[in-house]
């Protein structure tokens, strides 16, 4: 009994670790205002301005000082012709620069905070939450259709299972496909959209492009870009919201399946 006990823990500790990823810790340093243009209550601003839009990714430990940290943020604010400009560099925590970036405009108000916060972070290494198994069903008048896929570290797809459908004059056909395909994944794309009159702050934003076989023709190859990703709270699962990836079609709309188009919008993750 305690030998099962422990096989099985330890496989729960193997599948619940093996995708629980580290999140860096960023120390972003007080900018300095240089010039007689600009004030130190500007450059103060400007640091909150870059330390709120960080921490509203999700993505990222973001602490304000430089002790235990693995990348530093430090910078200025200053006039330069007839721009303001906030330039910046990204630090490791032996020191080494990483990467120096500048981001202007003609008043300070219209600095973009989050171009220049994409810029800072373009070294450093954040969490894929993609990475894993995840599994989604749809239920249709003939049945439930299935897709099984694992997201890899090197952006690469595994396609154990995906189903394809077709319902045309109360004739169905269904194949049970699989494959390979890529993946891209933007974990800092942390924004507002509004989806069904709804504002939702979105996670992520992924590309997918599956390479199918024993599939109805229409999903052979399937390329699906944009796509805004919503986690839960423990990354468990997550929904596509303003797409999704397509496995057939109805033609036969109807009250109870009024769809036409079908596809897997919600995953959840299963190893």
């Amino acid at each position: 009994m305690k030998h099962s006990f422990l096989v099985f823990f330890l496989l729960f500790f193997t599948v619940s670790t093996a995708y629980t990823q580290r999140i860096p810790v960023v120390g972003v340093m007080q900018f300095e205002a240089v010039g007689t243009a600009v004030s130190d209550t500007d450059a103060a601003n400007k640091t909150i301005g870059i330390i709120e839009e960080l921490r509203s990714w999700g993505t990222l430990n973001i602490v304000q000082d430089s002790t235990g940290v693995d990348y530093i943020i430090q910078g200025t604010l200053s006039q330069q012709g007839g721009n303001f400009v906030l330039s910046g560099k990204t630090l490791n925590a032996s020191g080494q620069v990483l990467n120096e970036y500048t981001e202007g405009a003609q008043t300070l108000n219209a600095i973009s905070i989050m171009m220049f916060c994409t810029r800072a972070i373009e070294r450093i290494t954040l969490p894929n939450h993609l990475l894993g198994t995840w599994q989604s069903t749809i239920n249709t008048p003939h049945g439930p259709i299935t897709s099984i896929i694992e997201f890899r570290s090197d952006r690469t797809v595994r396609v154990e299972r995906y189903d394809t459908w077709e319902q045309s004059q109360n004739n169905t056909l269904r194949y049970e496909g699989f494959g390979t395909g890529t993946y891209t994944y933007t974990g800092f794309a942390n924004r507002i959209v509004t989806i069904n009159n709804r504002q939702v702050r979105i996670d992520a934003i992924a590309s997918v492009n599956l390479r199918l076989e024993d599939t109805l023709p229409g999903q052979a190859s399937i390329n699906q870009s944009n796509l805004q990703i919503l986690f839960n709270s423990d990354k468990t699962s997550f929904e596509i919201l303003n797409n999704m990836l397509p496995s057939g079609r109805n033609y036969d709309v109807s009250s109870t399946h009024p769809s036409a188009r079908v596809g897997f919008s919600q995953f959840t993750r299963i190893q």
